[in-house]
């Protein structure tokens, strides 16, 4: 039996791994060892380790790595507690293969352990772009330290080839928030405007915004502009979710709770949950701020979306969606345009079998020659 160990640090992140953990827990060939750490364990952050618990998903070990703040100082501790914290874990278990998603940076910490320990990745989302965000080089580095890679898109696969990785390494296999979308139940437009509070019959929004970590020191301001924007267009409500623990995510955060306190049409949350989130967006006018999801489930739900600022820009695009400048005016006039923009599902990332196509990989993996995961530099071919 081969030991694969899952790290999850936020909702997020944990609402797209799950079809793939189930997948892979229904493997008698498998022993799935699920690590939860970052914001999960935070009351800060809505203690969401109560959602996996709710899930019935066995949870193996709980590694705190979270600091109290969000400055650069404070992701600095962070990501130095990932290291530490997952090199007793590595050391102490010694799994066959890491799997981690995305770009956070806590998990760049996590991968230093697993590479020192010479125990092979599996990376998630490689090859993708967010070039307003630190998370970038973050993505980059991690698809080096990686030995598996899944792309969400044949764009994406080319561009982890063209990073050095070779291609008998690298699978197109879609992304695993569309397999959401299309194989969970949710709930109806009712049920969701009962349960989480928007009022019934008024058209209303969703919307999640997180600090642009590459422009340092302007979050407050660009918060600000998002808000006066939802103010001018008032024939919505807004549910909006709490941003993230990136610099300057604290200083989103609080911007948000005094606008609530004074701004009738808007109504805060800490965590919606995967299902409670993609049933609020199924039924939005419109989903707003610059959340990867806003690019990648939003318009598999042929939910329209308004992106703003720069954190996605280099993302590949769904038609739905409509990109804007951090200026007020600027998002109205998005706003404008998203409510003429037609609900219609675009399946840029995928099929919806992606967990199916990682989990095929990973049997194969095992009966692999690896040489001890030793890997060459791929180099291109240029005329």
């Amino acid at each position: 039996m081969k030991k694969i160990a899952i790290a999850t640090a936020t909702r997020a992140e944990y609402g797209i791994l799950r079809p793939l953990i189930k997948r892979l827990q229904q493997e008698p060939e498998f022993d799935v060892q699920l690590l939860v750490t970052g914001t999960h364990l935070s009351q800060k952050y809505g203690y969401t380790v109560e959602e996996i618990e709710k899930d019935g998903i066995p949870i193996f070990s709980r590694i705190p790595i979270l600091t109290t703040g969000n400055t650069p100082y404070d992701v600095s501790c962070t990501m130095a507690n990932a290291l530490t914290g997952f090199a007793g874990y590595f050391q102490q278990e010694r799994p066959d293969l890491f799997i981690v998603l995305g770009d956070r940076t806590e998990i760049l910490g996590m991968c230093a352990a697993a590479l020192n320990e010479q125990i092979p990745i599996a990376h998630l989302h490689g090859g993708e772009l967010t070039e307003g965000a630190v998370d970038d080089c973050i993505r980059h580095a991690v698809t080096k330290m990686s030995y598996l890679h899944f792309a969400s898109t044949e764009v994406y696969r080319k561009r982890i080839i063209q990073l050095g990785e070779s291609p008998e390494r690298v699978f197109n296999v879609g992304a695993l928030g569309v397999e959401n979308i299309i194989h969970t139940p949710l709930m109806s437009e009712n049920e969701i405007r009962t349960d989480v509070g928007i009022p019934l019959g008024k058209a209303y929004a969703v919307v999640t915004f997180h600090p642009v970590t590459m422009e340092p020191g302007a979050a407050g301001e660009q918060v600000h502009q998002l808000i006066c924007a939802m103010q001018q267009r008032k024939e919505y409500f807004y549910l909006v979710t709490k941003a993230n623990a990136d610099a300057g995510g604290d200083e989103v955060n609080a911007v948000l709770e005094e606008t609530e306190k004074v701004f009738s049409n808007m109504k805060l949350v800490s965590s919606l949950g995967m299902k409670r989130y993609l049933s609020a967006v199924k039924y939005a006018a419109f989903v707003l701020g610059n959340s990867s999801s806003g690019i990648l489930e939003a318009p598999a739900l042929g939910t329209p979306t308004v992106n703003v600022g720069n954190r996605q820009q280099g993302r590949l695009m769904a038609e739905t969606v409509v990109c804007c400048e951090t200026r007020s005016e600027k998002i109205v006039e998005a706003i404008d345009r998203a409510s003429k923009t037609e609900h219609k599902p675009s399946f840029l990332y995928g099929d919806g079998n992606t967990s199916k196509r990682i989990v095929s990989v990973l049997k194969s993996f095992f009966r692999w020659d690896r040489k001890n995961g030793k890997k060459t530099f791929y180099d291109l071919e240029f005329k």
